[in-house]
């Protein structure tokens, strides 16, 4: 994974602890949640402040985050709000932690110019021992405060103010009066600067979890579904439909259902037919390395001279993405391809809905041979995948990934994905369709991407 750590694509993004006054910070803090302390005078951290440099030093990387629910987290800077999530166990928590900060930006940097601001994603469940306490994390609320109090005094002196305000005689109360010049030492003047955080709910109810080997679980569609990674979970769970990632049919059907995917081409002549061709590389890319032929120096052009020389060593992922190319760049006739080949996923991404990213990251996990996307979309994943490929495609998608991602990251995901998604409850315009010819045979007709 050197490799990866040296071209930023790993551990790559995160905010730097190096001067006393912040690591001295970052242990009240640490010593605030945990009881721990580090010895370290230079680190790094994530948007949650957790440090795979500490996780080392302690030996143990799950040091904010014990059982994989309610994460803890610490705050030093605004600027965490950049980083990425690193060890994530939902794939909402980095979402909460970042709309969070943005939403009180102004009370956390006045808070965090003098100390750090500790807190825990909380919900209702304390372990995750079974796939049916899942059901019960739909409501995430952030509970934050400085190690000092900051926030807790701020409300007691406002529980004071307005009983003040609300007694009779209460300017005789000599003790009232007392307590609250006390308690306005600790917070300065709450009537002109109030200390308060803003928006700390959030409904999580399609998510995907690391628990019991990778879990999607879509409560808030109208179809419901849980997919699994592995094997599916037994019992009876109150979804509509219980999957695992074998169950191509049943996937199909339920992105269909609920609109959720749609086909990257969709006529022809279309600008997108470039995704699928660099898709085509990808795969090339993998079917050379296999064959030991080293991909160093090779560019697009000459893969695809060699693509002809190993073109019984290609897999049918390829003949199904060429098929639509040639359908998309001539006026022959569309390809037939059913969900059970092995392209048709390659060919979709995630319709514009709130769960585009999620569903991106369902598709990445079923595509794994289109590296990019399921580097950008699943990186759990992608980092598992990494370790088991031969060192020459290890050399040559870690090249590709920095030259052709890394530089400009927000315009590799518009052009490959679209816009952001509609976060304020959009409907989706776009779902599955006939346009692209991708045949549904398990419904026995064309899929509809209407």
């Amino acid at each position: 994974m050197k490799r990866l750590i040296e071209k930023g694509l790993m551990f790559g993004n995160l905010f730097a602890v190096d001067s006393p006054a912040l690591v001295e910070r970052y242990n009240r803090a640490l010593r605030h949640l945990t009881g721990l302390a580090t010895a370290l005078t230079e680190f790094h951290l994530d948007i949650s402040g957790y440090s795979p440099e500490i996780g080392d030093e302690l030996d143990d990387h799950h040091y904010l985050n014990h059982g994989g629910v309610n994460r803890q987290f610490i705050l030093l800077s605004t600027e965490q709000r950049h980083c990425p999530l690193l060890n994530a166990e939902f794939s909402t928590s980095r979402d909460i932690l970042r709309r969070f900060i943005e939403a009180n930006e102004q009370q956390l940097f006045a808070l965090t110019a003098t100390d750090a601001v500790a807190g825990e994603l909380e919900n209702s469940v304390l372990a995750v021992s079974t796939p049916e306490h899942l059901f019960d994390i739909r409501r995430i609320v952030v509970e934050a405060d400085t190690t000092a109090g900051t926030l807790a005094h701020a409300e007691r002196l406002e529980a004071l103010i307005e009983r003040f305000m609300g007694e009779e005689d209460a300017w005789l109360d000599e003790a009232l009066i007392g307590e609250m010049v006390e308690t306005a030492k600790l917070t300065g003047d709450i009537t002109r600067n109030p200390v308060r955080l803003r928006h700390v709910a959030f409904e999580q109810k399609n998510f995907w979890t690391a628990h019991f080997g990778g879990l999607y679980l879509f409560q808030d569609v109208k179809r419901s579904a849980l997919i699994a990674s592995t094997s599916k979970p037994v019992g009876r769970l109150p979804l509509n439909a219980n999957l695992s990632l074998g169950d191509r049919k049943g996937i199909a059907r339920f992105l269909r259902d609920n609109q959720l995917a749609e086909p990257i081409v969709k006529r022809h002549g279309a600008d997108e037919v470039a995704i699928l061709r660099q898709k085509m590389d990808f795969i090339i890319a993998d079917a050379l390395a296999n064959d030991s032929v080293d991909l160093t120096d090779l560019s697009r052009s000459d893969m695809r001279r060699l693509a002809a020389r190993y073109a019984d060593s290609l897999p049918k992922e390829y003949e199904g993405l060429a098929a639509m190319v040639r359908w998309a760049e001539t006026r022959g006739a569309r390809p037939k391809i059913g969900l059970e080949h092995p392209s048709y996923f390659y060919l979709l991404r995630a319709t514009d809905s709130p769960d585009r990213d999620l569903v991106n990251m369902l598709l990445a996990e079923l595509t794994v041979l289109d590296v990019r996307q399921l580097f950008i979309c699943h990186k759990e994943a992608f980092y598992r995948h990494y370790r088991t490929w031969p060192e020459t495609k290890k050399a040559y998608v870690a090249d590709l990934l920095a030259r052709e991602y890394a530089m400009d990251k927000a315009g590799a995901r518009a052009y490959l994905f679209g816009d952001e998604p509609d976060m304020n409850g959009g409907v989706p315009t776009t779902g599955l369709g006939a346009r692209a010819g991708i045949r549904d045979d398990a419904l026995g007709q064309d899929t509809q991407f209407a």
